[in-house]
C-alpha cells in the first residue's frame, strides 16, 4: 500500500493540515463527550455503505437533540474531497459532530453552533492470518451506560472494556448484561447455530451496526438463516461459530473464547463454513456497492 499524503482535515468549514487543527477547551465534546461520530470504510477510493452511515449519524444526532449541521449531499461531498486529498485507495473516513462551544454547564445550551471535524486515516484491516485462523476474545460484564444505540464520542466504557482483552493479548472483549449478549467493545457479535446466523435484537443497549443490515442482505442472498433475538451467555460458549462485525473488521471469525476453542468436531478452534461464505460474499458486496 502506498503511503498516504500528509493528512488534511476539515474543521468548521475549513480545510487545513491535521496538525494545525484546534478547538476551544470549552467545546462540549472536549468537556463532556457531548457529540457523535461515524467511521466509513473506503475501498479503492470509494466509500462503502456511506448512506447507511449517514442515516445512523442522523439518528444519533437526533437522540442528542443536535441539528445536523450539513445536508446529506454536503456530507457526501466532504467525504469525497477528503478521500481525494488523502490520495484515494483504501482509507477510513472519520466524521464527528459535537454540540459546540459554550460555558461549562450540564444543561444543553440552545442555539450554539455545532463543531464539525472530519479526516481520513490509513486503515488497519484484519490480517490474512487473522482471517485464516480466527481471533481470540475475552468475555466481561457489560458495565457501560445504557444508551449504546447512540454512537457517542464518549467512549470511556468501551476503552476500559477493550483494555480487558488487550491486556490478555486478545482481539476483542465480548460483553454480557444480565446473562445475555450485547456486543463487543468495538464490534457487533454473532453466533452460528445449526447453520443460521443469530444476533442480539436491536435495543438501547447496543449500537445498530451498519453491518447488521449488510449481513442480513448477504444471508438472504446465500440462503443462510438470520434471526435477531436474545442470546444467553451459555449459547455463545456452545455456538458452532462466533463472529465479529464492524466497519474496520468487516466480518471476522472468533476461534478462541476465554482461552478455550470455539466450535465442535473438526471445526473446534477453526473458522467455520458460515463465516467463509459470508466473508466471500462481503468481498463481492464491496465491489458492487461502493460509491
Amino acid at each position: 500500500m502506498k503511503p498516504m499524503p500528509p493528512a488534511s482535515c476539515y474543521l468548521n468549514g475549513a480545510m487545513l493540515p491535521l496538525a494545525e487543527a484546534r478547538i476551544s477547551p470549552l467545546d462540549r465534546g472536549f468537556l463532556f463527550g457531548d457529540g457523535v461520530y461515524e467511521l466509513v470504510p473506503v475501498y479503492g477510493g470509494r466509500m462503502f455503505r456511506v448512506e447507511d452511515h449517514l442515516e445512523r449519524l442522523d439518528r444519533s444526532l437526533a437522540r442528542l437533540r443536535i441539528a445536523n449541521p450539513l445536508s446529506r449531499q454536503e456530507w457526501l461531498q466532504l467525504g469525497r474531497s477528503l478521500v481525494e486529498r488523502a490520495g484515494g485507495g483504501d482509507q477510513w473516513w472519520y466524521l464527528q459532530v459535537t454540540r459546540g462551544e459554550a460555558p461549562r454547564d450540564h444543561v444543553m445550551p440552545p442555539d450554539i453552533t455545532p463543531t464539525v471535524f472530519s479526516y481520513c486515516m490509513p486503515p488497519a484491516w484484519p490480517t490474512a492470518e487473522q482471517r485464516h485462523q480466527g481471533v481470540a476474545c475475552i468475555t466481561a460484564r457489560d458495565f457501560r451506560w445504557q444508551r449504546g444505540d447512540i454512537k457517542s464520542i464518549s467512549l470511556l466504557g468501551n476503552v476500559l472494556a477493550r483494555q480487558i482483552s488487550a491486556d490478555q493479548g486478545a482481539q476483542e472483549t465480548i460483553l454480557f448484561r444480565d446473562g445475555f449478549l450485547t456486543e463487543a467493545s468495538a464490534s457487533n457479535v454473532w453466533i452460528v447455530k445449526e447453520g443460521a446466523l443469530l444476533g442480539p435484537p436491536r435495543s438501547e443497549l447496543l449500537l445498530e451496526g451498519v453491518r447488521m443490515g449488510l449481513l442480513h442482505e448477504l444471508c438472504e442472498e446465500l440462503g443462510i438463516g438470520y434471526n435477531l433475538r436474545p442470546i444467553a451467555e451459555a449459547e455463545v460458549f456452545a455456538a458452532d461459530e462466533v463472529l465479529l462485525s464492524s466497519a474496520t473488521k468487516e466480518v471476522l471469525p472468533v476461534t478462541r473464547l476465554d482461552h478455550e476453542p470455539v466450535g465442535h468436531g473438526a471445526l473446534h478452534g477453526k473458522p467455520g463454513p458460515v463465516y467463509a461464505r459470508l466473508h466471500e460474499a462481503y468481498q463481492r458486496a464491496k465491489a458492487l456497492q461502493s460509491v
